[in-house]
């Protein structure tokens, strides 16, 4: 079988390309030539039907992922597939699904059954929590069970993995001779990775295998995410030489992984500050010639827990302006505590907007939905105005709880509402105006 870039580079048009094409407002050709220049992935694994088609990429929608996942504190299966449920219903694009505790495949395959999101998962995340259980040291984890792992779960269904193949002697080496870090390792995966070569004295698997790993990934079609497993986990160590060197070569890494046929995304930070994450993109997608960036958060400040997908929501939407491709979201326990529906719920919320807030600035174009918004907004015209916008049932929430006399106004102006009485202003007919204004229609209110 081969891969949605081999195909493309072929010159085939597929019907997974067709269909992101229909949902992006593209011609199916601008869709082929970027999957084959690996601008655009497709998380499509065939072994899993009916899931939702979703491109992620080069002049693309901004997509927004939510993680779920067991721990080995709490291990609920029904609860993770309440929380898939709800993360789809909230209509985010992709689902990681993350648990360490409990079956493991089990759960895995009962999310898959629960949604049609497209879904990724960390295969070291299940590797070393099995070599923890058995071997009663997750160090001891033989590297061929990784290997075996990573097929069974792509068996399943997996469109894209997180793979750590960044972590090496070099990235490592520049790890030790920093010498410090403020934030320490905070990625689970890069933090075992690092603890097992430095206990059995041995090079990364996933590295020194890569082409192994591609082989894997390309028999499913499946989209190999190079994991940021040494990011920063404080705004202090932002783009500090261990993590450039992660970053480095998981660039080298996604350019031979698209030689071989093998769809790729790169991950990137973490704790960023504000000023930093444009540079970080850029650099991004120069040294992996464009490949599709997937972020985590970033989370701009260290302080704001509790309301870190506030603060994370700040920094994607930033990412999503200066070019990432995909966000992973932050709920408000993540630091905390394992989320729970309401946490997955405000989390896709909040990353949704960020993600829209910096594509009306990436696209020009979009800012269109915005006016027709305003203009519902202006005219009083509160069912349209619910229907343009992104959460129309919360909106409603709102305004029933406080439902005005006045069914024209809301409560927050009640019988002195700037939008009923402001048009006066405009009713002169004077030169520009209807250019400037070429929707404004005539308001009954003001004829008094």
């Amino acid at each position: 079988m081969k891969t949605q870039l081999e195909l493309a580079r072929e010159g085939v048009v597929t019907p997974v390309m067709e269909k992101v094409a229909q949902d992006e407002g593209f011609t199916d050709e601008q869709i082929r030539v970027n999957v084959a220049a690996g601008h655009v992935v497709i998380p499509c694994n065939p072994e899993r039907k009916h899931q939702k088609i979703c491109g992620i990429g080069k002049g693309l929608r901004t997509k927004v992922n939510a993680s779920i996942g067991t721990s080995s504190d709490i291990s609920d299966v029904a609860l993770e597939i309440r929380k898939a449920k709800i993360a789809e219903q909230e209509n985010v694009d992709t689902l990681m699904e993350l648990s360490t505790g409990g079956d493991l495949d089990a759960i895995r395959r009962a999310v898959l059954d629960s949604v049609s999101l497209p879904m990724g998962n960390v295969p070291l995340y299940q590797a070393f929590a099995e070599a923890s259980k058995k071997y009663k040291n997750p160090n001891k984890l033989d590297p061929e069970y990784l290997f075996e792992l990573i097929e069974r779960q792509l068996q399943d269904g997996m469109s894209f993995m997180a793979i750590h193949c960044g972590i090496n002697q070099f990235s490592i080496e520049r790890l030790r001779n920093q010498g410090f870090r403020y934030g320490g390792l905070v990625s689970k995966g890069g933090t075992f990775m690092v603890s097992w070569m430095e206990y059995n004295k041995m090079e990364n698997p996933l590295y020194e295998q890569f082409d192994r790993v591609c082989a894997l990934m390309k028999k499913y079609d499946a989209v190999l995410s190079l994991g940021n497993g040494i990011r920063a986990g404080a705004i202090h160590d932002s783009h500090d030489r261990a993590q450039m060197a992660e970053m480095i070569i998981n660039c080298e890494l996604a350019e031979l992984g698209r030689n071989m046929g093998c769809q790729m995304m790169v991950e990137g930070p973490g704790h960023v500050p504000l000023d930093e994450i444009a540079g970080n993109i850029m650099i991004e997608k120069a040294m992996s010639g464009g490949a599709p960036y997937y972020v985590l958060g970033p989370l701009p400040a260290d302080s704001g827990a509790g309301y870190d997908h506030l603060t994370a929501a700040i920094g994607a939407a930033q990412s999503a302006w200066h070019g990432a491709d995909l966000i992973c979201y932050i709920t408000p326990a993540e630091h905390l505590a394992l989320p729970n529906e309401d946490d997955v719920r405000e989390g896709v919320r909040a990353t949704r907007l960020a993600a829209r807030i910096g594509d009306i600035a990436k696209y020009p174009e979009k800012r269109e939905l915005e006016k027709k918004v305003a203009l519902a907004r202006r005219d009083s015209d509160f069912e349209e105005y619910f229907k343009l916008s992104m959460f129309p049932e919360k909106m409603s929430e709102v305004r029933e709880s406080r439902k005005p006399d006045n069914e024209s106004t809301c409560t927050m102006c009640g019988d002195f509402c700037a939008m009923e009485r402001g048009y006066s202003l405009f009713e002169a007919d004077i030169a520009g105006d209807k250019c400037r204004h070429p929707e404004k229609k005539d308001n009954p209110s003001n004829a008094a």
